[in-house]
């Protein structure tokens, strides 16, 4: 039912790309879109002797030359350059993103030509990841001010050990306005069994309890939880812990939608993996933003960035996101995930 609902409000919408605007019904509305993308080990080729960086390195296993990362990075630029244009000109007015290995590869990223223009400034800290590899938070200063930011520490434990894994990014900022919340989130991997499926389920209680802690202070406080979550929209971290609901009538019973879910259920991933799709690179947002009576900025649509050209042409992983690696042999590709992101509307 919900996505016959979305196709009937989308016949009634008229974009401009150019503006960034669009019409429903004869009114104006303003359009923006923001993102989630895991950038698949963007690794600088300097040896940091306190992460575990060696095979990303010239004499490393993957043999990480200058060459290499300076293509990784025009690829990655690229693609984040392309992201929702078709519907607003301008791009992306924020993009979490998740498999860096510091602020230095985004200060890398955000100068390329593609990307130059817009001006994208930069949030990050490093994580206690063994490996090395953090979140970070891109935005447009002329659609996003930051008013506070910090990490957010993810604990968990295994066989009485600590495992130290990324932080969650939380940002506070005006898109525009309106004042929203983000947590930039990259839950541990499913490296491990089944065991690990209580380490994305704390993830998803220290979200709930950030978005409780909000909507506790602002019922209508408007929140989004994106990220590379290691968890399809059906799993139990998602659906029992975060609490999200797919069906946007049901936002008010628990807070939180989950527009991926539907998509997963369809068929549609982000990733894949033995010949089966995933969808970990979700977008979840509360009822201040999905919900019938939100003001300001709320939500239209979500989607997957599947282009074409982001797809494996041939070989193992033919139809599969188009990686960087394959084990260590180098494929020249962007990334093994594609990209979500949603948009947003409001009157003007």
């Amino acid at each position: 039912m919900y996505k016959f609902l979305t196709l009937f409000l989308f016949s009634f919408i008229v974009f401009n790309a150019e503006q960034g605007t669009s019409q429903k019904n004869g009114k104006p509305l303003k359009i923006v879109s923001l993102g989630f993308y895991n950038l698949e080990n963007l690794f600088d080729t300097v040896d940091d002797t306190l992460i575990n960086d060696e095979e990303f390195l010239p004499q490393g296993a993957r043999a990480w030359t200058d060459e290499r990362y300076q293509e990784k990075l025009a690829n990655m630029a690229y693609v984040i350059s392309q992201i929702g244009i078709q519907d607003v000109k301008s791009g992306l007015s924020f993009l979490g993103v998740s498999e860096i290995e510091n602020r230095k590869v985004l200060e890398d990223l955000v100068i390329q030509p593609t990307l130059k223009e817009r001006n994208y400034q930069i949030i990050h800290y490093d994580s206690p990841d063994a490996r090395g590899v953090d979140v970070g938070f891109l935005y447009n200063p002329k659609h996003f001010i930051p008013l506070m930011s910090r990490p957010v520490p993810l604990i968990n434990f295994e066989n009485g050990r600590r495992r130290y894994t990324r932080d969650v990014l939380y940002v506070k900022g005006l898109l525009d306005d309106d004042t929203v919340h983000v947590m930039v989130n990259h839950w541990p991997s499913r490296g491990g069994g089944p065991i690990t499926a209580n380490h994305r389920n704390n993830g998803a209680i220290l979200c709930r309890n950030i978005v409780d802690s909000l909507i506790n202070i602002v019922p209508d406080a408007k929140i989004f939880v994106m990220g590379d979550l290691n968890d399809d929209p059906t799993d139990e971290s998602i659906k029992s812990y975060l609490r999200a609901v797919d069906d946007i009538r049901d936002v008010n019973k628990t807070g939180m939608f989950n527009p991926y879910e539907d998509m997963f259920r369809r068929g549609q991933g982000s990733n894949a993996y033995r010949d089966a799709w995933s969808l970990f690179d979700q977008i979840i947002i509360s009822k201040g933003v999905a919900g019938k009576k939100a003001k300001g900025f709320r939500y239209f649509k979500a989607n997957i960035f599947n282009k074409q050209f982001l797809v494996q042409p041939t070989g193992q992983y033919k139809d599969y996101p188009f990686r960087t690696f394959s084990g260590d042999s180098y494929q020249s590709g962007y990334s093994d995930h594609f990209p979500s992101y949603l948009y947003l509307i409001k009157e003007i």
